[in-house]
């Protein structure tokens, strides 16, 4: 009897066992979206077959969402149940996908009226079809409301698009889609894909401070494409919305979301993939089946290519597809994913439904700043990075008030303080009109090679200090980094180009100072060039990646007692230089200030980052 028990244990650990290493990769899942249009066809097994053995011969899949409705068209139940059969057969999870988006007549995207009682019954339908063929659904970011029908605008009434739509979308989340689904299906989740465009939500009807709540799980979509795109979004968007969403929704962030819109070179493609997963979320989904077999020419190899990149053109092999550019990235990320900690950075504090200064963290997040957005105020981190989306917050300068009397610092963007500087009075006087400085000289910080347009942020002197100046043909100046002491700590206030993409073009000393005083919360930080980003953990693991056309040579200052910092990949190990002597040529009562902020301890290490390429390190 015990023999036999014993052995029960035995096999059933080792079925455990099995279990957990089922999946391709190391800690996260691959999977892919098939839409509707696809999956209609798989009721001829024939090309089903061929088309999986074309795909999966050169990606490694672990999952697949098999949609049920897009574009006003219903997937045949004769086809969701080959799909299902087929896939299941190959050992593939499965989950449901639904685009709630009506037949469009215009040649552009629109949604469902959700006003209407035949638009309203329709939304339902579609949830408890879909929630009777899968126990997991996950809707395309096509969930909100840009509906403007007769029908809307008189019940809008006075309130704003925005209210309303908030509102309305609420009510359908809650009645119209989770509650029907679980009621037809009760172990059902529903669980909803938010689009790449999270600034603008509020005006659509994505109600980040109600929905993460109501659904069963979050996803996000990390597709940043090229920022020559329609939507000039920069590629650290698809680290920092998987960082939002997953503090907005407690932890319920369970994907991300990629496709090859956009694609100028293959390397984009795949650095969608990393910058998702160094977010660390546990799946990353392709978009979409029928895309991936996609063949990808020799118009999308780099001119980097051959050099030593992390996406390497030579691992494609023969003929190549999308999906052979996605297995490189993930084979690639697959070596560091699982030795990655919890991601730390410096907390910049977005309320939910917020707007202002629309994406500037992201372009912040690509000149060396690690930022990490959060939904409320952090009072436990040392430094706060606050854009104008803070003053959404009607009691944000109180909470300004009480950091500073903490002893810890809070920087301030000129947006934000241009918006409160009434309210912000009472910590620092400062006018901030409609006037523009034009500017290229940042004294002993060094010169851009353009001049750019800055806001003109007016101080009194010696009640304030300019920490970085910015001048004007020698002849006059205004703070491009500005310190008011407040008690024991510190206001600063940063002036933000009136493009964010002259942010790039701010010479190193700007940025490597801007990243001293705004890194207190991050174990390191890098010095270097803009469009070279880093990634901080809590487990003394760090990623930097460049998104140059070049190598660049950065330097890692580490904050803490470390002998060398290990390339987790290569496994070399590298040694700190020597300890860098003070800048020459500065003012003593500038060194002062700069020094007095450094670490008792620091150790700098110099890496080369090839062109569009990633290192992971360790140190300690």
């Amino acid at each position: 009897m015990k023999k036999s028990l014993i052995l029960s244990l035995i096999l059933l650990f080792l079925s455990f066992s099995l279990t957990l290493k089922a999946g391709h990769y190391n800690g996260f899942k691959v999977s892919v979206y098939i839409t509707a249009n696809d999956v209609n066809k798989m009721t001829n097994s024939s090309w089903l077959d061929s088309t999986w053995t074309e795909i999966s011969s050169r990606l490694k899949v672990d999952k697949v969402y098999i949609e049920s409705h897009r574009d006003g068209r219903y997937t045949s139940e004769a086809a969701l149940s080959a799909a299902k059969k087929f896939f299941s057969s190959k050992k593939v999870e499965i989950g449901g996908g639904i685009t709630y988006t009506p037949e469009s007549h215009s040649g552009r995207w629109e949604t469902f009226c959700y006003t209407t009682p035949e638009g309203r019954a329709e939304v339902k339908k579609i949830a408890e079809y879909t929630a009777k063929h899968f126990d997991e659904i996950l809707l395309d970011d096509f969930f909100f409301n840009s509906c403007k029908c007769e029908h809307c605008t008189a019940a809008k009434g006075t309130k704003s698009w925005t209210e309303f739509r908030l509102e309305r979308m609420r009510d359908a989340a809650a009645n119209l889609v989770v509650g029907p689904a679980h009621a037809v299906n009760p172990g059902c989740k529903v669980i909803i894909k938010y689009p790449n465009w999270y600034e603008h939500f509020p005006a659509l009807g994505f109600d980040l401070a109600i929905e993460p709540a109501l659904f069963d799980g979050v996803w996000s979509g990390t597709e940043s494409r090229s920022p020559a795109a329609d939507q000039h979004l920069q590629a650290y968007l698809s680290y920092e919305i998987i960082r939002y969403l997953d503090n907005v929704s407690n932890g319920k962030n369970l994907g991300g979301w990629i496709d090859s819109g956009g694609m100028t070179y293959a390397d984009r493609y795949a650095e969608q993939a990393w910058l998702t997963l160094f977010g660390k979320v546990p799946e990353c989904t392709l978009f979409e089946f029928g895309g991936l077999q996609m063949p990808v020419g020799e118009r999308l190899k780099g001119p980097w290519q051959g050099t030593g990149t992390s996406f390497d053109w030579n691992k494609l092999g023969a003929g190549p597809t999308l999906a052979s550019v996605a297995s490189v990235a993930f084979r690639e990320v697959d070596k560091v994913y699982s030795k990655l900690g919890k991601p730390v950075g410096i907390k910049s504090y977005k309320p939910a439904n917020s707007v202002g200064e629309d994406n500037l963290q992201n372009f912040l997040g690509m000149i060396g700043l690690p930022v990490e957005m959060v939904p409320g105020f952090p009072e436990d981190a040392e430094v706060v990075l606050l854009t104008e989306q803070a003053a959404y917050d009607k009691s944000l300068v109180d909470k300004i008030r009480k950091q500073l009397k903490a002893g810890k610092e809070v920087i301030v963007t000129s947006g934000l303080a241009k918006k409160i500087q009434k309210e912000l009075a009472d910590i620092v006087e400062l006018r901030i009109n409609d006037n523009r400085g034009f500017v290229n000289d940042f004294s002993y910080f060094g010169k851009s090679k353009e001049k750019m347009l800055i806001p003109q942020v007016l101080y009194y002197t010696n009640d304030a200090w300019e920490d970085i100046p910015a001048h004007d043909k020698g002849v006059q100046g205004w703070p491009l980094l500005l310190q008011a002491r407040y008690e024991d700590g510190s206001l600063w206030v940063l002036t933000i180009p009136d493009s964010y993409a002259d942010l790039y073009e701010l010479p190193e000393g700007v940025l490597n100072r801007l990243r001293s005083v705004a890194g207190a919360d991050v174990p390191v930080r890098l010095e270097g060039p803009a469009n070279v980003c880093l990634f901080a953990y809590d487990n003394q693991t760090f990623v930097v990646e460049s998104f140059l056309d070049e190598p660049v040579k950065v330097k890692l200052i580490v904050n803490e007692p470390t002998k060398q910092i290990t390339d987790l990949i290569s496994g070399a190990g590298i040694t700190p230089e020597a300890a860098p002597a003070r800048p020459d040529g500065f003012p003593f009562f500038m060194q002062s200030r700069i020094w007095l902020r450094e670490p008792k301890t620091t150790h700098t290490f110099e890496v080369e980052i090839k062109p569009h390429s990633f290192r992971v390190f360790k140190h300690g």
